[in-house]
């Protein structure tokens, strides 16, 4: 497998993103990603908008479902526990949503202001085991540029 420079993709990532508009940087973070690391099928952003609830934002890849409950898939696991989610085989996750049949491997990073979730980076592969826990720390550290860079609104309930 690649070894991918993530603070080097950090750095551009970072002088990409020329502007505070979050629609805008979150169409540039998911076709940066898709272009800059190797081996994926789908990357794409799903937002909370409704409580318990996840819909599709920019994406590059086939299109996806909509929208994502906290109760399904590897995604709503990570809208419910806030915490990055890491899966070497989604085809063993009992609820696994299956947009895609060629993904195989999952990695999702919740974005958080404050205490409140703002949404997801969802990163799909077609390779079993794809993301290492460096991946998972790049990838983190590349959402943690898109979060600096952008003015994110609020949501649109207090939940």
């Amino acid at each position: 497998m690649t070894h991918t420079d993530y603070s080097l993709l950090a750095r551009q990532l970072e002088a990409l993103l020329d502007g505070r508009d979050w629609l805008t940087n979150s169409a540039q973070t998911c076709a940066f990603i898709m272009q800059q690391v190797p081996d994926l099928n789908w990357v794409g952003f799903y937002l909370q908008r409704q409580p318990e609830l996840l819909t599709l934002g920019p994406f590059q890849g086939k299109p996806a479902c909509n929208p994502i409950p906290f109760s399904k898939g590897v995604c709503g696991a990570a809208g419910r526990s806030r915490q990055t989610q890491r899966i070497d085989d989604v085809h063993a996750i009992a609820d696994h949503i299956a947009c895609d049949a060629a993904s195989n491997a999952e990695l999702v990073v919740p974005i958080l202001c404050g205490e409140a979730l703002w949404g997801v980076l969802d990163v799909d592969s077609p390779l079993r085991g794809r993301f290492s826990a460096a991946d998972q720390e790049g990838l983190e550290a590349l959402v943690e540029v898109f979060v600096r860079s952008s003015e994110l609104p609020d949501l649109p309930l207090a939940w």
